[in-house]
């Protein structure tokens, strides 16, 4: 089957979409480390995970199909079936949860009449229950195309997806304007979209710590001075001496507190003989 091809017989990618999938393998001295984003390009160009996709990135990095298929099949953001242009993420991990992310998830299946997954009839929203984003500091949080959207209700949550279905404007709260699916799904696999400085990058909450040691006079502690000439090298290598000095060290700790063992276990039995 050409690589070009769908299982259905039907055309898969484009020689466009071939040809940058071997710009992407060559980014790489291993073309293999090169796979990730290739499946991005895949379903910025096929909207999922397709058999064709799959061939493609075999075909390209020298690998099976079924090697390819098992990374597309690990990771979740990989999809094998149709995404809608908006992938709407409701995290459910435990603060979220309980800060309000289980009703808001509620909420929009309810609102959107989809399950877990499932993308709506109009083809605009996929909704699906995200695991931890690591912005626990503005739960309960969810993400358009994976773009943050900050301590979100149930009220507020239902109006974003009713202005993504209806064509407004809407921008993450620390991020640039939300793009579709797909556009995002490209910047992922290393085309950059040109947007990676709009909007803010952090929120108030993730600079508490920062203001609060502005207003102290809090610093970090001093760098180690240079070690004196003739002594251990400074920065990493002096580390790196280090660490080896204490690893012989220990080392020769055990070597010795083992050889003194064994020579009270002989000298315990040379008594015994005597």
């Amino acid at each position: 089957m050409s690589a070009l091809t769908d299982h259905d017989g039907s055309t898969g990618l484009s020689e466009t979409t071939y040809a940058e999938l071997r710009e992407i393998a060559a980014r790489y001295p291993q073309a293999r480390s090169g796979l990730l984003p290739m499946l991005h390009l895949v379903q910025s160009a096929e909207g999922r995970i397709t058999p064709a996709g799959i061939e493609a990135c075999a075909e390209i990095l020298d690998i099976t199909a079924a090697e390819v298929s098992g990374v597309a099949t690990f990771y979740t953001m990989y999809k094998r079936k149709p995404v809608g242009d908006y992938h709407v993420g409701v995290c459910t991990n435990t603060l979220c949860a309980v800060m309000g992310g289980d009703a808001i998830f509620e909420r929009l299946k309810e609102h959107l009449d989809v399950g877990n997954d499932e993308t709506t009839e109009d083809g605009k929203v996929t909704l699906e229950h995200i695991e931890c984003n690591a912005a626990c500091d503005f739960a309960p949080v969810m993400t358009v195309n994976w773009e943050f959207m900050d301590n979100m209700t149930p009220e507020s949550a239902t109006q974003l997806v009713d202005d993504l279905r209806s064509g407004v404007e809407v921008s993450s709260t620390r991020g640039p304007r939300i793009c579709t699916w797909r556009e995002a799904e490209r910047v992922l696999a290393g085309f950059p979209d040109g947007r990676h400085d709009e909007g803010p990058s952090a929120g108030g909450p993730s600079l508490v710590g920062r203001e609060l040691a502005r207003a102290n006079g809090w610093t970090a502690p001093e760098a180690p001075q240079p070690a004196a000439l003739g002594g251990p090298a400074s920065g990493a290598e002096g580390a790196a001496e280090a660490a080896d000095t204490s690893r012989a060290e220990s080392e020769t700790k055990v070597e010795e507190s083992g050889a003194e063992a064994v020579h009270e276990d002989d000298t315990a039995n040379a008594k015994g003989d005597e």
